[in-house]
């Protein structure tokens, strides 16, 4: 993440989830398509409800943009932060998977758990380290 800009580990658990969530929906539809919060909530299991009351605390910290039951968008703040914790994501994910042979529902369970975790001081060694010992996802 830039210098300056909101650390991602300050935002709640839940809330680095609902951020990833709403990038992982708008990658799946080629970056192109609508976030509907019904779309996060069934990315995440969880209800409407709880939705709408996470995207009203992402609102209020500048992360998201939604009109009255209109589609869900990341602010550029929302969308770096969403960016960094999937980016994270992946690379524990890959890790777990190529390096230590954990199977890819495991691991992707855990990498999450991981990636809420660390601080981001250490999140970032990490991921330059696994970066220098030539752990590359695919697209990157």
């Amino acid at each position: 993440m830039r210098e300056g800009s909101e650390s991602v580990h300050s935002l709640t658990m839940a809330n680095e989830d609902y951020l990833e969530a709403i990038l992982r929906i708008k990658l799946d539809q080629h970056g192109d398509g609508e976030v509907r919060s019904v779309d996060v909530a069934e990315k995440l299991g969880v209800s409407k409800a709880s939705v709408n009351k996470a995207l009203s605390a992402l609102k209020d910290r500048g992360l998201v943009r939604q009109a009255p039951y209109g589609k869900v968008e990341l602010t550029e703040k929302g969308e770096e932060c969403a960016a960094y914790v999937w980016r994270c994501h992946r690379i524990l994910k890959e890790f777990l998977e190529t390096d230590l042979g954990v199977d890819t529902e495991t691991a992707d369970h855990e990498a999450c758990l991981m990636e809420h975790a660390l601080s981001q001081d250490t999140m970032d060694k990490w991921m330059t380290y696994l970066e220098g010992q030539g752990l590359v996802l695919d697209g990157e």
